[in-house]
């Protein structure tokens, strides 16, 4: 079988696995709760799942070169807080959305430049813009929360349209926007070649380090507009926000069939993986779990979805 075409079927099954994983815990979580099939709860399971799948959405095309991000919960944190503390001292909606956009372009952009242009590997890199951009955090709210008040922007993450939740809104869009450029754009094709064979993709023309670095200032953009929603939905900013997203983002990414090796995987079935991800938070809460708890569930999805990743991987070169 041909490359090309096996990257085909495991991305395939990847996504049949991962809709099947949906189901069986949709109905796991039925009968455990008798109140997450409600509307209220499946409405509050939207809008939590929309922040993580913003961020997903820009990780798939990190992941699909083979690389990894783990500073976007810090850069949703950051973004957030500005986009509080502008609107508090402004109240111009407009201005802190566009500083939030620029500061996580901008904080891409670095991602990028080390990891593309310095040849710092991705771990390594984004590890330190997380400590960084988590410090930088810190410093502006002095470890206290930012109120916002202006209606206009709290309707972002808290509006309805058409009876639809806007934040879901966005993540259609987004997703839709993404599915584009990776399936009918040469940038798509190059990320994807990129992905699946670096030196390959060098000699056949495609400038490797430039699609290297604008994943990282996508998945800059796209966290931006994470922080955007999250702290529209509280109506605050915090210190800690975003915090531990970047785990979520990251299992949402292998969860939706996307190989961590890179240049096999579609973005929209990541959609699947950050529901999976946001229907696990919403049934421990449903079930008054330690929230402490979640991260060792959470944990445990992440390594079995590499260790499923790993062994269809595996099927795939026999």
């Amino acid at each position: 079988m041909k490359k090309v075409n096996k990257g085909v079927l495991v991305a395939q099954v990847n996504i049949y696995r991962s809709v099947l994983i949906l189901l069986l815990i949709c109905i796991v979580a039925s009968i455990l709760s008798k109140n997450f099939l409600s509307l209220s709860n499946l409405f509050n399971v939207i809008r939590q799942v929309a922040v993580g799948g913003l961020v997903a959405a820009g990780m798939t095309f990190v992941i699909l070169t083979g690389g990894i991000d783990l500073s976007v919960g810090s850069i949703v944190g950051l973004t957030g807080a500005l986009c509080a503390g502008i609107l508090k001292s402004t109240d111009n909606m407009m201005l802190a959305i566009l500083v939030a956009i620029t500061v996580g372009v901008l904080c891409g952009c670095i991602n990028g430049f080390f990891v593309a242009y310095c040849e710092i590997p991705a771990f390594i890199a984004t590890l330190g813009m997380m400590t960084l951009l988590r410090g930088c955090v810190l410093v502006y709210t002095q470890g206290s929360p930012i109120a916002i008040k202006n209606a206009s922007y709290k309707f972002i993450g808290k509006g309805n349209l058409l009876g639809i939740p806007l934040p879901i809104l966005f993540v259609v869009f987004f997703f839709l926007l993404g599915h584009y450029i990776l399936t009918k754009t040469a940038y798509g094709r190059a990320v994807y070649a990129l992905g699946g064979s670096r030196e390959a993709a060098r000699l056949s023309g495609i400038r490797t380090k430039l699609v290297e670095w604008m994943v990282y200032v996508i998945n800059g953009f796209m966290c931006a507009m994470a922080g955007i929603v999250l702290t529209s939905r509280l109506a605050s900013a915090q210190s800690t926000g975003g915090e531990g997203i970047e785990m979520d983002a990251i299992a949402a990414v292998i969860l939706g069939g996307t190989s961590l090796s890179g240049g096999s995987g579609f973005i929209l079935p990541t959609v699947v993986g950050a529901i999976i991800m946001g229907i696990i938070d919403n049934l421990l809460t449903l079930m008054k779990i330690d929230p402490h708890a979640t991260n060792i569930v959470k944990g445990a999805v992440i390594l079995l979805a590499v260790l499923v990743d790993k062994k269809v991987n595996e099927l795939s070169d026999r």
